[in-house]
């Protein structure tokens, strides 16, 4: 094997090198039953970002003006308190948050429903950790929504 080719399939990820040793894995979301594409299918991982980068904004906003008294240190400390609570009561609820509206996503139950309580709360405390969010299946899930048995689609 050419060393070119052995340090472009290590860039390529994992997938990528199974796929050239004939391995078929199909497309993303395949093993939930979910489509290839439109809505229904898993959302992108741009989207994805877009709306946690609207809705920390939001809680940002909400804290700063309310809850910290103008300091900084504070309002980022009280804004993972605002973005805990907003997306156990927006996911909860209607199943979204306010980014995920706005760019067209929703957080469903793997089986197609919608999450119960206490995996809107699992979920929402493993998000506020991180390290969850940045572990991904192949369907790019991250572990929060493994745990909680949750999937993120386009509407």
């Amino acid at each position: 094997m050419d060393k070119r080719q052995a340090i472009g399939s290590w860039l390529s990820g994992p997938r990528a090198a199974a796929e050239d040793m004939g391995v078929e894995l199909g497309y993303r979301g395949e093993a939930l039953g979910l489509p290839e594409s439109g809505p229904g299918s898993i959302a992108p991982i741009g989207r994805r970002l877009g709306a946690l980068l609207i809705d920390w904004g939001l809680c940002l906003l909400v804290s700063y003006a309310l809850l910290s008294g103008g300091k900084a240190q504070a309002t980022g400390n009280w804004a993972l308190a605002v973005f805990f609570v907003l997306s156990v009561l927006t996911v909860g609820t209607v199943g979204c948050t306010p980014g995920k509206l706005l760019l067209k996503l929703r957080v469903i139950s793997a089986s197609g429903g919608r999450l119960s309580l206490p995996r809107v709360v699992l979920r929402s405390v493993l998000l506020l950790i991180v390290i969850p969010a940045v572990v991904w299946d192949r369907d790019t899930r991250g572990l929060h929504d493994r745990l909680a048995n949750s999937v993120q689609i386009q509407v």
